[in-house]
């Protein structure tokens, strides 16, 4: 009689567990989520260890198949921490935190990452890249150990055709365009609606951008006055008689990022405009897109809550303010993005406004690009489950 084969030890790197970004969250959620599927496609069981910054929040990603560790300084350099793990490991995948890999933050964050793709690679533990964004590569270094790291993974996964446009650059020939993983994150599917009431408008408050960036002095380069945008556009859509809702999806109890908290701009908001509706404080990624799966229109410059919208069926406009929304988005033939680094306010506000006022034409824009992205996603899963496949029961 055969033995049962062992778990599948599945080590995941910048995901996390606990983000106070629900949009980072949402990729390990959906990134499990992927894999439970695809393991019991094999009829293996899994054995997931993610590695996490230390945060103050409590893990929402649990499990009895999960184990999360602190990555703390001392694990990474430690023989019997990081290096014992991915060499005892069947499988590394490596999601870049959705957008950091490239040159153009703290060299800190890119000085860590690289540690561990090459400490995994040294290991000769495969390294899968989820879809995520790559580039841009501004340095002749980083472009350089970039350029090997994606030679010596065994699948490469860009989320937008910007992104491969920039592995190719490279000489990344092998690198498959699939979509964001958030497309997959599961969530409740909202109740059938009673006739009549009012439209509700679910209008995502970045508290990044009302604080001017993370410094105050417009760090993305904005061309409009955000702050004075958003409140135009919720004295209009009240003015149409919607319902606002002020959705948060960085949401921070404490430490270094409560100034990137959208939940106390839009509690602010809240206070100054009567009869809008502020959101719950979502204790998770999947409670923030059933809630946001039950608005009849979607607007917002957190990319993570237009992508929950966008996959829950929601009318939306995404809010950009970085090349990741327009290559997300414009990939999947989605051309609705709204660019505060290009646009006046009045042209965004239009935008959005005429979007609004043609919700049937808009959803099934929607609906066909989500078609298109899941399809793509399903190019990473297929890529995922032959490695997974080759893992020695």
């Amino acid at each position: 009689m055969n033995s049962p084969a062992r778990p599948i030890h599945v080590v995941l790197l910048m995901h996390s567990t606990r983000s106070d970004n629900l949009g980072v969250g949402a990729l390990t959620v959906s990134e499990i989520a992927i894999l439970r599927d695809l393991a019991g496609r094999l009829g293996r069981d899994l054995r997931i260890t993610a590695l996490d910054g230390v945060e103050p929040r409590a893990p929402y990603v649990t499990g009895p198949d999960i184990t999360v560790i602190d990555m703390t300084g001392a694990f990474l350099k430690s023989p019997k921490g990081f290096w014992a793990l991915v060499r005892g490991a069947d499988l590394v995948i490596d999601i870049g935190g959705g957008d950091s890999f490239t040159d153009i933050y703290a060299n800190q964050r890119l000085t860590r990452m690289f540690w561990m793709k090459f400490m995994t690679h040294i290991a000769g533990t495969p390294m899968v890249l989820a879809p995520q964004t790559i580039g841009p590569f501004t340095k002749p270094l980083s472009k350089a150990l970039a350029k090997l790291d994606m030679r010596l993974s065994k699948v490469v996964t860009a989320r937008d055709d910007l992104s491969t446009a920039a592995a190719r650059a490279m000489g990344i020939t092998s690198v498959i365009e699939a979509s964001d993983v958030a497309l997959r994150l599961p969530y409740d599917p909202p109740p059938p609606r009673a006739p009549g009431g009012p439209v509700k408008v679910g209008l995502n408050v970045s508290g990044l951008l009302m604080a001017g960036g993370y410094s105050g002095a417009n760090d993305f380069g904005l061309k409009t006055d955000y702050p004075s945008l958003i409140r135009s556009l919720i004295r209009r859509f009240q003015a149409k008689g919607a319902e606002v809702h002020l959705v948060s999806h960085v949401i921070v109890h404490s430490g270094l990022m409560t100034g990137e908290d959208d939940f106390r701009a839009a509690k602010a908001l809240s206070e100054e405009f009567p009869g809008t509706v502020l959101a719950p404080d979502f204790p998770h990624p999947s409670a923030a897109k059933s809630y946001i799966a039950g608005l009849d229109f979607f607007t917002g410059a957190r990319m993570h809550a237009c992508i929950a919208a966008f996959s829950s069926g929601v009318p939306v406009v995404p809010m950009a303010y970085s090349r990741k929304f327009h290559g997300l988005f414009g990939s999947l033939g989605f051309n609705r993005t709204v660019d505060y680094t290009s646009e006046s306010a009045e042209a965004i506000e239009e935008k959005i406004l005429a979007a609004f006022d043609n919700l049937e034409t808009l959803a099934a824009e929607a609906a066909v690009a989500l078609a298109k992205g899941r399809a793509k996603l399903a190019t990473y899963e297929n890529a995922l489950l032959e490695v997974m496949r080759k893992v020695p029961a």
